[in-house]
C-alpha cells in the first residue's frame, strides 16, 4: 500500500509539471501573437516610418518579446539624439547665405565638416550595436518573418538613407571650403561688397564660375537625397 501510495503521488507530479509546462507554452504563444499583431498593425501597415511606443498593457502583452521591440526604439531614439538633431545644427552651421559667405565664413564651415565625421561615427555605432542586439534574438519562424520586415522599415532602411546624404554634404562642404580657398588666394582681383562680388581679372572669373557650378551640382545632390529622405518619413 506504501510502494503504491508513492507511485500514485509521483505520478500527480508529472502530471501537474505537464500542465504547468504546457500553460507557459500558451502564454508564450499568446504573447507572442500580440507582439506579431502590433508590429504588423502599427508598424508594417502604416505608411511612412512610424515607431510608436507601446502603452503599458501592450508591452505586458508582449512579455519577453518587449525586449525585441525595444532594439528598434532604442536605435531610433539614439539616431533622433546623436545624427538627427546634431545635423540641424551642422546644417545651420554650414549654411551659406551669399558667395561672399564663402570667404567670410570658412571657420564655419571648417566646423560644419568635423561635426559632419562625427554625426557619421555616431551612425555607425547606433547601427552597429542594434545590428548585434538583434543577431541575439532567438525568435520562431511566423514572428522572424515580420519582425525582419519591421526591422528592416524602421532600422535599416533610416540608416541607409542617412547614409546617402553624407557624401553629398561632404562634397558642399569641401566645395565651399576650395572657393573660400581660391577667393582668399585672389582676393586683389576680387571685391566684395556686402553680399556682392566683383571679379576684375577674366580667367579669375571663368574659374570662380566653374567652381561655383561645381558646387551647385553638389547641392542638388543633396536636395535629391533630402527628398528622399523626406518621401520615406512620410510613405510617400
Amino acid at each position: 500500500m506504501k510502494t503504491t501510495l508513492v507511485r500514485f503521488n509521483a505520478l500527480c507530479l508529472c502530471l501537474a509539471f505537464s500542465l504547468l509546462l504546457a500553460g507557459c507554452g500558451n502564454k508564450e504563444a499568446e504573447q507572442r501573437a500580440a507582439f506579431i499583431g502590433f508590429l504588423q498593425t502599427r508598424v508594417l501597415d502604416k505608411p511612412g516610418l512610424r515607431v510608436p511606443a507601446p502603452n503599458a498593457d501592450e508591452k505586458a502583452s508582449f512579455g519577453d518579446y518587449a525586449q525585441h521591440y525595444a532594439v528598434i526604439a532604442d536605435f531610433n531614439e539614439g539616431m533622433n539624439k546623436s545624427v538627427s538633431q546634431p545635423m540641424t545644427q551642422v546644417m545651420a552651421k554650414g549654411a551659406l547665405r551669399s558667395v561672399a559667405d564663402l570667404a567670410s565664413r570658412r571657420d564655419d564651415l571648417k566646423a560644419a565638416k568635423d561635426g559632419l565625421g562625427g554625426l557619421r561615427t555616431a551612425l555607425d555605432q547606433e547601427l552597429a550595436k542594434a545590428d548585434a542586439a538583434r543577431a541575439k534574438l532567438k525568435q520562431p519562424d511566423d514572428l522572424k518573418q515580420v519582425y525582419d520586415k519591421a526591422y528592416e522599415k524602421t532600422v535599416t532602411a533610416p540608416a541607409a538613407t542617412f547614409k546617402e546624404v553624407f557624401p553629398a554634404l561632404d562634397a558642399v562642404f569641401d566645395g565651399a571650403l576650395a572657393v573660400g580657398d581660391y577667393i582668399e588666394q585672389n582676393k586683389s582681383k576680387i571685391q566684395v561688397s556686402g553680399s556682392t562680388m566683383a571679379v576684375t581679372d577674366p580667367a579669375v572669373q571663368a574659374q570662380l564660375n566653374k567652381m561655383l557650378q561645381d558646387l551647385n551640382g553638389h547641392s542638388k545632390a543633396i536636395n535629391a537625397a533630402q527628398t528622399k529622405m523626406q518621401a520615406m518619413v512620410r510613405g510617400s
